[in-house]
């Protein structure tokens, strides 16, 4: 009889978790941006094409680079001109990693301007990748349930939830010109509730990782921000800032904005260790459930000790992994070890690894006292 209540409580603890799930879900999604509108899109349909034809006469080729037009016969595949035959224009900027050329048979997401029912210009985008992203996706989420079960299902409510919060309300705030850290504070310590939330549910196993977590973060933004200042780190190395100065938001803090992306960056990895962590006491403190708080911390705090030369390498693999190509120009041109270090794009990204493991470091001794603390009984909110 007691077997049969435990798993009806453990049933409807899945189901309020995933109702929850569908309720946060629901509300972002139905938050406004206040960019939906953009002057930019008005008068305008987007559609897919279908490339029916091509003509590169009007493209400059030039070694590796080319510049110029190209011209493809288009047939849309949806919305208002669905069925239509026309003209449409590739423009080429002599950018390989923006530029792009179109093939027959290949499908571009193109912008149609248009008066009533005439078209007045079409741009082709780029290629159209919406459907392998969607399968992509579908295969991942199938994946991932079938392996990890219900909590698989869940942690999709973690990802869909975090995409949504990061594009419906971090990314506006900060064009609104709101605080960058306190934001990013914020909605980073709200995430971190929520996912771990999604993993272990109304248990004291959240109250404990989310602790330890968030003191990991709230010492990254310490260490960022302090850091930034001295090492003379201003936001632009961030990609495409500058063009977002140029956009018309000139007043923008982008120094703030790259504090921000420190500990935001490593929220992740802090989360996963502080889960790690808790999840080996709670399954030692199962096996042996007279064990004191300061043995189950200990073991806790093993487990940390090991997790943390993994994670310390995880971060830095993230943050150089994008750089590869900046590192073999460095070499190529036989730039000196020192130079490296000292140029300001290769110092942030020492800043982002190296405070981002201050975070790590902090969070796996908290994390293990927390866990022994609390899932021993020893320390528990409802005996305050």
């Amino acid at each position: 009889m007691k077997m049969k209540e435990v798993f009806f409580k453990k049933k409807n603890s899945v189901l309020l978790m995933i109702l929850i799930g569908i309720l946060l879900t629901g509300i972002l999604i139905a938050i406004p941006t206040g960019y939906e509108d953009a002057l930019i899109y008005q008068d305008m349909e987007r559609a897919v094409g279908k490339v029916i034809d091509t003509n590169n006469s009007a493209i400059i080729t030039s070694g590796l680079v080319q510049s110029g037009e190209q011209s493809c016969t288009l047939e849309i595949l949806n919305g208002k001109f669905k069925g239509k035959q026309i003209k449409g224009v590739n423009f080429l900027s002599g950018s390989l990693e923006k530029d792009k050329i179109y093939k027959a048979g290949e499908k571009a997401l193109v912008t149609i301007s248009y008066q009533g029912d005439e078209i007045g210009s079409v741009v082709m985008s780029d290629h159209y990748r919406l459907d392998k992203e969607a399968i992509l996706m579908l295969i991942f989420a199938v994946l991932l349930i079938v392996v990890a079960g219900k909590n698989g299902f869940l942690a999709i409510f973690s990802f869909l939830i975090t995409v949504l919060t990061v594009w419906k309300i971090l990314v506006p705030a900060y064009l609104k010109g709101y605080s960058p850290v306190w934001i990013g504070i914020f909605i980073t310590l709200f995430l971190t509730v929520m996912i771990i939330f999604f993993v272990y549910g109304f248990d004291k196993r959240t109250l404990a990782a989310s602790s330890g977590a968030m003191l990991g973060i709230l010492t990254t933004c310490v260490l960022g921000m302090l850091f930034t200042d001295m090492f003379r780190i201003h936001g632009a190395v961030m990609p495409d800032s500058e063009s977002l100065l140029y956009s018309g938001y000139q007043n923008l803090n982008l120094t703030s904005i790259f504090m921000s992306s420190i500990f935001i960056g490593a929220s992740g990895a802090m989360m996963d260790l502080a889960v790690d962590i808790t999840s080996a006491v709670h399954e030692v403190i199962e096996k042996k459930p007279d064990i004191t708080w300061k043995e189950a911390a200990k073991s806790g705090m093993n487990v940390g000790r090991a997790a943390m030369g993994t994670m310390t390498t995880t971060l830095l693999l993230a943050y150089s992994g994008g750089y590869i190509t900046l590192l073999m120009v460095f070499m190529a041109q036989g730039t000196p070890m020192d130079h490296i270090l000292n140029y300001k794009y290769v110092a942030a990204e020492i800043l982002d690894t190296v405070v981002g493991s201050f975070g790590l470091v902090t969070v796996a001794p908290f994390t293990a006292l927390v866990s022994g603390l609390t899932l021993t009984g020893t320390f528990s909110p409802g005996k305050m």
